[in-house]
């Protein structure tokens, strides 16, 4: 039998101190965290109903209509609005909505997240040394581990889901918006300060433009990880298609984990099929 490994700090200590500075964040910020966390729940909750009640056919249209203005193929448009309507046809299209409204939420804060630090950590390479490491800790680091402090903080519900979410998809959309702004080409670059364009006209007018590929491609990934984390999700008052599978775990019902693990199927591929279209006309277009 081998000897323990000898204990060079005091890890029970750094636990017990761990969770007195959460527990201390609780006792003297609740207030402010709730004020602050209100605005975004409310939007959920706007964003959640307006689904739900919509008719369903609304909803497909609505689909439809993203998927053209996305690929300008109809068959495509035609394709993406079918899938949908799968949802319904498995008896789960309240509990799709919900969250379909929950991945529009968690998309669109990181999106408003996401491509401004990418944006900084291209400009600033002492902000990328330090934020790669954070990535790869975000990234690497169990989903389970994020629902502690953010339930703690925020109590069980939408919000925690949200954060807990945003958290565990945003570092692609980072990584591959810094990524697309470093490959433009110098020589363009070059060319549009020989034109005379400032900085913010070539981040705007050159290098946002030729890094959409990339950053259509992060925002790709970011939805494809937010969907990982629905059944994680309802495990802390997020309802949907992640509290069906939970439900058919716990209750031990195949059929219902596998219905409802097919609607969240079907929903990655929607997401997925359309911002790889709108990624990809992008690159045709740039191209041609």
């Amino acid at each position: 039998m081998s000897d323990n490994f000898p204990q060079v700090f005091d890890a029970r200590g750094m636990r017990h101190s761990i969770d007195q500075f959460v527990e201390g964040l609780v006792t003297n910020y609740a207030d402010v965290l709730e004020t602050i966390s209100a605005p975004f729940l409310h939007m959920l909750v706007w964003i959640e109903q307006l689904l739900r009640t919509a008719p369903w056919w609304s909803v497909v249209i609505a689909v439809g209509v993203i998927a053209w203005l996305a690929s300008r193929r109809i068959l495509m448009a035609l394709g993406m609005a079918l899938m949908l309507c799968v949802v319904g046809l498995l008896g789960l299209w309240d509990q799709g909505m919900q969250t379909l409204a929950l991945m529009i939420m968690s998309t669109a804060i990181s999106v408003i997240i996401g491509i401004p630090v990418g944006i900084m950590m291209s400009r600033f390479s002492w902000l990328r040394r330090i934020m790669l490491p954070v990535l790869d800790v975000m990234q690497t680091m169990p989903g389970f581990v994020y629902l502690i402090p953010v339930v703690m903080l925020f109590g069980l519900g939408k919000i925690p889901a949200i954060i807990a979410t945003v958290i565990y998809a945003v570092p692609p959309l980072i990584r591959l918006t810094d990524l697309g702004i470093r490959l433009v080409d110098q020589d363009v670059l070059e060319a549009s300060r020989a034109f005379g364009a400032n900085p913010r006209q070539q981040l705007f007018g050159v290098q946002l433009p030729l890094a959409l590929p990339n950053i259509m491609a992060g925002i790709n990934q970011t939805t494809m990880m937010a969907l990982s984390m629905v059944v994680i999700a309802s495990m802390i008052g997020a309802r949907g298609l992640g509290q069906e599978v939970l439900l058919g775990i716990n209750r031990l019902e195949v059929g219902r984990g596998l219905l409802a693990g097919t609607a969240i199927v079907v929903l990655a591929i929607i997401f997925d099929r359309i911002t790889q279209a709108y990624g990809k006309r992008q690159t045709a277009g740039g191209n041609s």
